[in-house]
């Protein structure tokens, strides 16, 4: 383990907000770490401190000379009209076979590479900058929110490869999956202060609420002793024969100090104001072609959704996903076909870029306002601006004074207050912390009008969905499982792809052969791959456990009590007993897997005997 950063007083603020205050962190080329807190936190200027592209006010930063930087940026350092593998040789200076070797972990195909950047979907461009960072072959790695606005499948990839990684990194992600499954250590940024815990972000998670448990009731019993003391001296500070007891009380109270707790866990509370719930068809889509006046994107949809329902649009980047949501909101004309919303639905669009169109005169609360439906309050104004963390006088800031995120974070609250009785939501968890996001889950699971919504947050997509929708290769279609099923038929699929191409793939060479891989590269993958299926069987193993202990919970909860019987509980039993079946069958081929791997390199230890 070498040090490779270490900050130390760290202090930033920008006008009257304190970021750090006193901050210190160290950070090794070991660590997998995931960073958290809420925005605003300064999450994202830590990352640039440490990139360089910010300096703290005060304090001190020591890069070690061993430090091999790379970091994710977040403004495109490519041009639209190069092609992807021109950019990746201008940008790092290395040979055409050596960007291509690279880029083809990410799933960049010669003929991807040979477009141009223009041409590629978000997700494919975000791959071409993670091909670019690794290219400098960095032993430690910045990523600042990397997956926002990535497909199911890119995200996958970019997890493997974190998972696979030799080096150390810091990850800002608002996706709780994401970071559970790649970092083994917590930094939260808290209070101006940071706190590293040595485990997982759930871990770190139940840590925090049980020492602000202990802090609050430490705290209880420190104020009851106050009171005590200032009891005793108020009754006899001015008697003489008590004065110096009364003394000796004053220098206690002084001395008792509370503990500073931090937010409770779960407190991001959102309400949406509540629609009237009814039966009946919500939307029904007749032979629909979707797409643009040179490009269909998809064809012959035919779709009826129930009203109430919360349908989650899946599918890869450039699918079409966007363009459906747009034409079944009237901000795109259908093709051919028709869709038809039911009676008295009144639509509320949430687009990705929206906010850019905002009036930057308006503050906050009177945008809210002019935004809220009838009988809506001020008060449900207000609770709503403070969920969306525009609390005190930050309500009554004019957007002009807003960043992107917190202009994206209005509109996104502006439509909830509006009482429709349809909501359509184009990725709506970009620029929230990961709190929030699950606050906004957890409210439009209770949501009562019908929801249409894209997103690739898993935890967000299993809090919300109770029907999914697939755009693929120009069709759209119900999904039949639930998305449990999809993401591990998804996990699986580019698993199969991965290996597929690593069996198959010749990097292309610009000038002279490729050398034969040493011994020592050939072990350290070696090395890298049992690490990675460690972690799966672990992961395999939790889950199969999970699952047991609610299947068992809810026999015994029959057993003791048959009246407690449901054809709710029957179901979930039925989905449980194949999620265990499911389970145990990734975890025995696992197991082969991994012994094959032991099996081969007991065999190359036995050849260089």
């Amino acid at each position: 383990m070498t040090v490779l950063i270490q900050l130390t007083g760290i202090h930033k603020r920008y006008g009257s907000r304190i970021l750090f205050d006193g901050m210190s962190a160290a950070f090794s080329d070991d660590q997998k770490i995931g960073v958290i807190g809420r925005n605003g936190s300064g999450k994202s200027t830590l990352c640039k401190i440490i990139t360089g592209h910010d300096e703290a006010d005060r304090g001190e930063l020591v890069r070690s000379r061993d430090l091999r930087l790379s970091y994710l940026e977040q403004h495109d350092p490519f041009t639209l009209e190069e092609t992807a593998i021109g950019f990746l040789r201008r940008y790092t200076g290395k040979e055409e076979w050596q960007c291509a070797e690279m880029a083809w972990r990410f799933q960049l195909t010669n003929e991807i590479l040979a477009q141009t950047v223009g041409g590629l979907p978000g997700g494919y461009r975000t791959r071409v900058k993670l091909t670019a960072m690794l290219l400098a072959h960095p032993n430690f790695l910045i990523l600042d929110e990397p997956t926002n606005y990535l497909d199911l499948k890119t995200l996958i990839l970019v997890e493997n490869f974190l998972q696979d990684y030799d080096g150390g990194f810091l990850l800002v992600s608002h996706d709780r999956e994401l970071l559970k499954r790649t970092c083994e250590q917590t930094l939260e940024l808290e209070n101006g202060l940071a706190t590293l815990y040595p485990g997982t972000v759930d871990e770190y998670l139940v840590f925090k609420e049980e020492r602000r448990e202990q802090a609050e009731n430490y705290n209880k019993n420190v104020r009851a002793k106050q009171e005590q003391l200032q009891e005793f001296i108020d009754r006899f500070r001015a008697k003489a024969s008590k004065a110096a007891q009364a003394r000796s009380k004053m220098k206690q109270l002084e001395r008792l100090k509370t503990i500073e707790t931090g937010h409770a866990l779960g407190n991001v509370q959102i309400k949406i104001p509540p629609v009237p719930w009814k039966n009946g068809v919500a939307l029904r889509c007749e032979n629909l072609q979707v797409g643009y006046p040179d490009k269909t994107v998809a064809r012959d949809i035919r779709l009826e959704v129930p009203l109430g329902a919360r349908v989650a649009i899946l599918g890869d980047n450039g699918q079409g996903k966007t363009t459906f949501m747009r034409t079944i909101a009237g901000d795109l004309p259908a093709i051919h076909g028709s869709f038809r919303w039911g009676y008295g639905m009144e639509l509320g669009y949430y687009a990705q870029h929206v906010f850019s169109s905002l009036d930057p005169e308006a503050d906050v609360y009177g945008y809210l306002s002019g935004k809220a439906g009838r009988a809506v309050t001020p008060q449900e104004i207000l609770n709503m601006a403070g969920s969306f963390l525009f609390k005190g006088d930050d309500a009554y800031k004019k957007v002009s004074v807003l960043s992107g995120g917190e202009r994206a974070r209005l509109v996104l609250a502006g439509l909830l207050l509006t009482r429709c009785n349809a909501l359509l939501l184009d990725e709506p968890t970009n620029h929230l912390d990961f709190e929030t996001v699950e606050a906004l889950g957890a409210a439009l699971r209770e949501y009562t009008g019908t929801l249409f919504f894209i997103s690739h947050d898993r935890t967000f997509v299993n809090l919300v969905a109770t029907e999914m929708l697939v755009v693929n290769a120009g069709s759209v279609e119900r999904y039949p499982g639930n998305y449990e099923d999809y993401v591990w038929h998804m996990e699986n699929s580019v698993r199969d792809e991965l290996r597929a191409e690593a069996s198959a793939h010749q990097a292309p060479k610009a000038a002279g052969k490729a050398k034969e891989k040493s011994g020592y590269h050939v072990r350290k993958e070696a090395e890298a791959e049992k690490r990675k299926l460690r972690s799966q069987i672990k992961k395999c193993e939790d889950s199969i456990a999970q699952h047991r202990k609610e299947l068992d919970a809810i026999h015994q909860s029959i057993v003791s009590d048959p009246t407690a019987w449901s054809r709710e509980l029957s179901t979930r039993c039925d989905e449980l007993a194949r999620r265990i079946e499911r389970d145990e069958q990734q975890w025995l081929e696992l197991n082969q897997k991994a012994d094959k791997l032991a099996g081969a390199a007991n065999v190359s230890r036995d050849d260089r005997a």
